[in-house]
């Protein structure tokens, strides 16, 4: 069974974001679920910081050794960080994909760009 963290808001395509932050930015990774599904994560690639992404565009790619999976940006804005560790160390979104495996760090176009996510019972019943 995959965790499902409440406290997150998620996509159909498996990808997780946190809530804003004080400065309005959020976090984003993919699930527990599509960690899973990859099996061993061996590289990830990611875009730089400063980066602007529409909602559904996608941002990067996962390799596992099963296979490449493209990652789907959750919500319109810039990126303002990106975790150069998970790219060092991929096999952190295995083992931790909530914490220390998280991808990107993206400031939203506006305050209302995260009501159309899955809440966590949404997307537990997506992935039943």
């Amino acid at each position: 069974m995959s965790s499902i963290p409440p406290e997150l808001s998620y996509t159909a395509e498996h990808e997780w974001v946190s809530a804003p932050d004080d400065q309005g930015v959020v976090t984003v990774g993919i699930t527990d679920h599509a960690q899973q599904e990859l099996g061993d994560v061996v590289y990830v690639d990611l875009p730089d910081a400063g980066t602007s992404v529409a909602a559904g565009e996608t941002f990067g790619e996962v390799e596992s050794t099963k296979s490449v999976s493209d990652l789907y940006m959750p919500v319109e804005g810039e990126i303002v960080e990106t975790n150069d560790a998970v790219a060092d160390e991929p096999g952190s979104l295995n083992e931790d994909p909530y914490g220390a495996g998280w991808l990107v760090k993206i400031r939203p176009a506006s305050a209302d760009a995260l009501n159309h996510l899955l809440d966590a019972e949404g997307y537990a019943a997506e992935i039943a």
